[in-house]
């Protein structure tokens, strides 16, 4: 079992073309011997965004702190505490922090894929 506190994680930012000032924790992973799932911990800084982009995977997010959108073919849609979203595989999304304050969101997708965004 590991037990362990988000900030104990190396914070990482996201390189992907079209992010910007987003940073990234890996808080279970590869390293871990994660074989189904892993578990990442986003940080936005207001003004920030992740890429739109999508993926060949689903992934779940919930967020912890912060507002924002989500931006998916069908609109923007309100991201503030206690939001879960459901991106299935292939859909163009993109987080937006809308907000003062930074973003944060825990999203979990299945291993192994890229992990960075």
């Amino acid at each position: 079992m590991k037990v362990s506190t988000i900030s104990e994680h190396p914070q990482h930012d996201v390189t992907m073309e079209g992010a910007a000032n987003t940073r990234m924790r890996m808080l279970i992973g590869p390293d871990d011997g994660a074989e189904s799932f892993h578990m990442r911990h986003f940080e936005i800084a207001p003004g920030g965004h992740t890429p739109h982009h999508a993926h060949d995977y689903e992934h779940e997010i919930v967020v912890l702190h912060g507002t924002g959108v989500a931006r998916s073919d069908e609109g923007d849609r309100p991201m503030s505490p206690g939001t879960v979203l459901w991106i299935p595989a292939n859909e163009k999304h993109q987080m937006r922090n809308t907000g003062a304050e930074p973003l944060e969101v825990i999203c979990l997708i299945p291993a192994p894929h890229n992990c960075t965004s």
